[in-house]
């Protein structure tokens, strides 16, 4: 196979695992200070393009259609949060969990009956021509893509490490106890991982909409893909969601090239297999010392 096409693989597996990571990064903010694994994650990404479909056909311009998108979804996941996590918050992390599956039930049927089940797409950001690297075609939105997932990377690295809310958050994350005891609100904590989580896969959403079509029901498999790049990032930090990511898009597209095409949602779940039976090997021998 020429060299060219591997080039148009890699670039197309970065593309799509900068996506997954984006996705795997909501997971991550919401595990890390509550120990949920919010299933809903995906249908964030999906309202992110769908709303920002619907702002721009009422005509508003495109930077405002964007930036209010991103704002109503980061309300839905605050009022998300409000109206299911909070009321149940004393029930196990396991109801918890069912409770977000509903919810992602719930949103997607919603926008099945406001959006229908026909698929959209948003206008490129700076045009659809493709760029030549090394042999290969490269669209600008997927430099966008890109670009957006290592900036969103790098501030959320900086918000953990550099300021207030930040530290507030990994605080409630490692004792929640000892943060109550020096002033910290779990609650609010809580309040915040979803609004961020719920802006991050609008974000997500958008940059990826023009390159591919959004519909109702595109959260399933990027909140499953997002999930596995989320695990095997351990549900702990930024870089190791973001190295799933990349690993889990770069594998399922050089499969698709290689092997076939049909293999490439597959990948997600030999992945996601792989991870828990390493875990589950060190979570047994770590029992076997003890």
């Amino acid at each position: 196979m020429a060299t060219w096409q591997l080039v148009q693989y890699v670039v197309t597996g970065i593309t799509v695992g900068s996506i997954y990571a984006i996705v795997g990064l909501g997971f991550t903010i919401i595990y890390s200070v509550t120990g949920i694994i919010n299933f809903a994650q995906g249908e964030f990404v999906m309202l992110g393009g769908m709303v920002a479909f619907s702002l721009i056909g009422l005509g508003l311009p495109v930077p405002i259609a964007l930036i209010l998108s991103i704002a109503l979804v980061t309300l839905v996941g605050v009022v998300f949060n409000l109206v299911a996590i909070r009321p149940a918050r004393r029930a196990s992390t396991i109801t918890l969990i069912i409770i977000t599956i509903g919810g992602a039930l719930l949103i997607r049927a919603i926008a099945g009956l406001g959006w229908g089940r026909g698929a959209v797409s948003l206008p490129p950001f700076t045009g659809d021509e493709p760029l030549s690297f090394l042999g290969a075609y490269v669209v600008p939105q997927s430099l966008w893509v890109m670009g957006t997932t290592a900036v969103l990377m790098v501030a959320f690295y900086l918000l953990l490490n550099r300021t207030l809310v930040g530290k507030a958050l990994k605080a409630a994350a490692i004792n929640r106890r000892a943060a109550a005891l020096v002033g910290i609100d779990a609650r609010t904590m809580s309040l915040i991982s979803f609004g961020l989580a719920a802006a991050m896969g609008a974000i997500g959403g958008i940059v990826i909409a023009p390159i591919s079509y959004a519909s109702y029901d595109m959260g399933v498999m990027l909140g499953l893909k997002g999930f596995v790049a989320a695990a095997m990032g351990g549900f702990t930090g930024v870089w190791g969601v973001l190295l799933g990511g990349l690993g889990l898009g770069l594998a399922e597209s050089l499969a698709a090239g290689y092997i076939s095409s049909a293999y490439k949602d597959a990948i997600a779940l030999v992945f996601l297999f792989a991870v828990l039976l390493i875990r589950s090997r060190r979570l047994l021998a770590g029992e076997e010392e003890t």
